[in-house]
């Protein structure tokens, strides 16, 4: 067999070579000072395989007991679980092989909706509009409701989740991300045009199940001493972090210790500054106990903006080693955003502000000159869709959707939140080879700096993007001069305009520099 010969005698890093165009190096991921980090690395769902990318990988691995070895870093670096039956026996597996699940770096936890007690109003929707559609039989959602349960009954997930957090030697980065597959999608569409009232079906779903994967995945991590050292939850319910409060504070300081990045997008509205208020003292001890962050993003759903002061979520916290910091959705003072970017002046890469609307009395053009003049570090800053608030609300008053565009400028009319950006599409039969990903691959390749495009849900540091301006911002030119020339009126943002501010801010001129 000298074509078999041939293959053994080539040096793993060539054999390695041979799978990266298969499937990208495990071990090349998006560093944290990367501006894509946080869509590549965090907030995107698991970008599994292909089906017949997969199948070249596993009969790579088949070939013989090496190029076993030098597959397994390809199928099992990054793995993803779905809270079910299969999901959590399939997982139970690979932490039975300490050879597989030793390669573990990144592990996303895929939770579905829960089927909550007292549901029957779910039944008699389906017998009486499922009929005039194509529809699952209701014993389907009987059998998904009854296995939750039952799940929760013996606490297996639990189980399953201490051991493989003890089997993942090299854990580096946990995800929760939420689960929706094709069943679940129509009768969440039944439930949106039913007489039957919402609140009664819905919208406890997702509460109860954020909040009990995220209580079972913190009690794994400290009890087995996880290695781990970066979180993501890209659509956190607000009400989760109540619980995490009451029921297990003593686990709240261990954690936040070991972390060295942190992301956290709240999505939902109802209540929203009430609960993130009452939950201010959970903040203040996570962000205190986490003295070796380097990356930080919280933000709120874009139509429904935080409106609570900066410091009740920071509480002048200073953070010696901060690189990357990030915010979505907040009414502010221009001082709270001063004050916070002076603490961390002389480390702070990357400042990310989108979404954010000033109050009145404050001014954009007072924010921008004291991060040109200030900032020591500074490569990058994002100021998209900022506004002020008050024609933030007038433009609610006028509409049921806020595009950035509509000031003129924007490539783009189709800007969505988090939540839609990123529920994570399933297939129906619960196997997590099948997950199909609704998400633009371009993204960590898009040189675009857009509202709208693959890069606008970024947080990050390097300037890896040139925008295409109309404007020059360097001494060739007299625009602008000073925040004084930046044309800020006090009362809205053009598109145009902030594209503007964001390079003056960081001393580039768009016309004339070459990076």
């Amino acid at each position: 067999m000298p074509e078999l010969r041939g293959l053994l005698a080539l040096s793993n890093e060539l054999l390695k070579d041979v799978l990266d165009c298969i499937e990208a190096d495990p071990d090349r991921t998006v560093n944290i000072d990367r501006r894509a980090y946080l869509s590549v690395e965090s907030f995107r769902p698991p970008s599994l395989p292909e089906p017949s990318r997969a199948q070249d990988i596993g009969n790579f691995r088949l070939v013989c007991r090496r190029l076993a070895e030098v597959g397994i870093p390809y199928q099992f670096a990054k793995l993803a679980t779905r809270f079910s039956r299969h999901g959590l026996d399939r997982l139970d597996k690979i932490c039975s092989h300490s050879h597989l699940a030793k390669h573990t770096r990144k592990f996303s936890y895929l939770v579905p909706y829960f089927y909550v007690e007292g549901s029957e109003q779910i039944e008699q929707l389906i017998e009486a509009e499922g009929r005039h559609r194509t529809f699952p039989d209701p014993l389907f959602f009987r059998k998904k409701a009854d296995d939750q349960r039952g799940i929760l009954r013996t606490k297996e997930d639990a189980r399953v989740l201490r051991k493989a957090m003890a089997a993942f030697v090299s854990l580096q980065h946990v995800q929760i991300l939420r689960l929706q597959d094709e069943a679940d999608r129509i009768l969440l569409d039944m439930m949106e045009e039913s007489q039957i009232p919402r609140a009664a079906m819905l919208d406890l779903k997702w509460t109860p199940a954020c909040i009990h994967a995220t209580g079972t995945i913190a009690q794994a991590l400290l009890q087995t001493r996880s290695p781990f050292s970066r979180f993501s939850g890209p659509m956190m319910n607000s009400q989760s972090a109540l619980v995490i409060k009451d029921r297990i504070p003593q686990t709240v300081p261990l954690l936040a210790s070991r972390l060295t990045c942190l992301e956290l997008h709240f999505d939902d509205s109802e209540a929203l500054n009430e609960r993130m208020r009452a939950a201010s003292q959970l903040f203040k001890t996570v962000f205190l106990a986490a003295k070796n962050l380097q990356a930080v993003h919280v933000g709120f759903p874009s139509r429904s903006p935080l409106d609570l002061g900066l410091e009740e979520i920071f509480h002048q916290v200073r953070w010696e080693k901060l690189r990357a910091f990030g915010i979505q959705a907040w009414r502010l003072d221009a001082n709270e955003i001063i004050q916070l970017a002076r603490r961390h002046k002389t480390t702070l890469r990357g400042l990310r502000l989108r979404d954010v609307q000033l109050r009145e009395g404050s001014m954009w053009k007072d924010v921008l000159a004291m991060l040109r003049n200030e900032m020591e570090q500074l490569d990058w800053v994002s100021l998209r869709r900022v506004d002020y608030s008050k024609h933030f609300d007038e433009m609610w008053a006028d509409s049921m959707e806020i595009v950035d565009g509509s000031l003129g400028g924007s490539e783009s009319d189709d800007e969505d939140d988090f939540p839609a950006h990123f529920s994570v599409l399933g297939s129906d039969n619960d196997r997590e080879e099948d997950i199909d990903i609704d998400f633009d691959s371009e993204d960590e390749h898009s040189l675009a700096d857009t509202d709208h495009g693959p890069d606008a849900n970024e947080i990050a540091l390097s300037p890896n993007t040139t925008a295409s301006l109309p404007f020059c911002t360097c001494s060739r030119s007299s625009d602008p001069a000073s925040a004084d020339d930046l044309g800020d009126n006090g009362m809205f943002v053009f598109y145009q305009q902030r594209k503007m501010w964001e390079q003056w801010v960081i001393g580039r001129c768009a016309e004339h520099s070459s990076t």
